[in-house]
């Protein structure tokens, strides 16, 4: 064994459950540089298939644009070098090659309706990724200690709240498709929902650290099962009742599910109790089932997901046509795909947002979905490996809370278009067309690898490696 691939021994006071094999961070980056590298050429390479594809001929324009993103995705490379040099190699590398996928896919749309300039998604998704990216860099230089978010974490709760309650204020609220999940702001539209996730994660975490004891010792013994005190019980019908004012005043079946979803598992990672699990998700069930009787939106989203093919079901407002337009694109795909630039992917309704999986499922078949999924599986376990390798109970709560809640947003949306679970309104993780789901998602991987480089780092002192 080199000097430069150190084993840590199981009995590592650091990492306890898990035996890392400490590298050398300049090893780390170059890994890191060589397979950002591949990510990018692959992402070009699928952009300009697609406009060859679809038009015969190569947009240099729009090429060159790609290019200067390349250039900032290097520089979050660059930004890692200089203040974590520790940090996990493949998350970069796998959350630009979503990003570059969705660019490729809703430029795909865009060639389809003929849309260009500011009017065309595709360029609007670019400049948005560039915001994203310099965002990304800036929380990498910023927060170089993660745990000074931890004093902020009643104030990330407020913010949390706030953020979530934004598209209901009067004056600048706005429904879309009969959901109220938007802010319209100098003629720029947000989606503060997005944001919400990650500071009500910091305040999950910060929140749990404290009360974990209790929740996991302090209780009544009924039936060889200990149950929780009533005020212990007291976070989860808050954050129970906060999900089911998002279901029945904002009309979102998918970010009510998010949060709670959230909530609950980081609530047993921190307990390690499956009566936490029960317990909430008894809690959401029964309020989803009191509110779809009540809701007409519900009512349609659950007779869309069971009874599709229905003609009276597929034609009704709000029915089931989006839902089996996106199977039949899922079926013309096949295996292998019609090839980029070669299927039909615009007869899905909103197809470079809600649908950007059934799109890609088209041009890419079965077999790019597969693919697709796997980096997304990679990048999650990137995530939850620092969670289980985490020097303190906060960080380990945090990265696991924030793993957790990509995991959970894939399962949400394409659970929905392949027909698993009902179809909700969120946004694919680096695919989907939206501003705020970019900004927010690489505000997460900048999160994620500040984690994993305080976690590595940590170990590699414990073992003794220099830098």
């Amino acid at each position: 064994m080199s000097s430069n691939d150190l084993a840590v021994p199981p009995a590592s006071p650091v990492v306890g459950r898990v035996v890392l094999r400490v590298k050398m961070p300049q090893k780390l980056r170059n890994l890191e540089l060589g397979l950002l590298i591949l990510a990018l050429g692959l992402s070009a390479l699928a952009l300009a298939l697609v406009q060859w594809g679809a038009l015969g001929k190569l947009d240099w324009s729009l090429l060159t644009y790609a290019a200067g993103l390349a250039g900032l995705t290097l520089g979050v490379h660059l930004a890692l070098r200089l203040v974590a040099r520790d940090a996990d190699p493949f998350i970069v590398p796998i959350a630009t090659m979503l990003n570059g996928l969705g660019i490729t896919m809703i430029h795909r749309l865009d060639l389809a309706s003929g849309a260009t300039g500011w009017a065309a998604a595709g360029v609007r998704q670019m400049a948005w990724t560039a915001i994203a990216l310099i965002i990304a860099i800036g929380v990498l230089l910023l927060v170089r200690n993660y745990r000074v978010l931890l004093r902020y974490r009643y104030l990330a709760m407020l913010a949390g709240v706030v953020l979530l309650t934004m598209p209901l204020w009067p004056a600048i609220g706005k429904t879309v498709n009969g959901a109220t999940l938007w802010v319209e702001i100098g003629g720029i539209t947000l989606q503060p929902g997005e944001i919400a996730k990650i500071a009500l994660a910091i305040f999950f975490a910060g929140y749990l650290m404290t009360a974990r004891e209790s929740l996991q010792k302090v209780g009544r013994t009924f039936f060889s099962i200990r149950w929780p005190r009533v005020r212990d019980l007291g976070p989860l019908l808050v954050i129970w009742a906060i999900a089911m004012a998002v279901l029945v005043l904002q009309r979102d079946l998918g970010t009510s599910l998010l949060y709670f979803g959230l909530f609950l598992a980081m609530l047993y990672v921190a307990t390690n109790r499956v009566l936490w699990l029960g317990l909430g998700g008894g809690l959401f069930g029964l309020g989803a089932l009191i509110a779809g009787s009540q809701i007409g939106y519900v009512q349609g989203r659950v007779a869309g997901w069971l009874d599709s093919f229905n003609p009276e079901v597929y034609e009704a407002v709000g029915g089931s046509y989006q839902l089996v337009q996106g199977l039949f694109g899922f079926a013309e795909g096949g295996i292998i795909g019609r090839g980029l630039g070669q299927g039909q992917p615009s007869l899905v309704p909103l197809a470079n947002s809600d649908y950007v999986v059934a799109a890609l499922g088209e041009e890419l078949g079965i077999i790019g979905i597969f693919g697709l999924l796997a980096l997304y599986l990679l990048l999650v376990s990137r995530g939850l490996r620092v969670g289980f390798t985490g020097t303190d109970d906060f960080g380990r709560l945090l990265a696991t809370g924030l793993g957790f809640v990509i995991a959970l947003q894939v399962f949400i949306v394409i659970g929905g278009i392949t027909r698993i679970i009902p179809v909700t309104g969120l946004t694919t993780p680096f695919l989907a067309a939206g501003g705020s789901s970019l900004v927010a998602n690489w505000i997460i991987v900048a999160l994620i690898l500040r984690l994993s480089d305080d976690a590595r780092a940590s170990v590699r002192a414990d073992a003794g490696v220099s830098a």
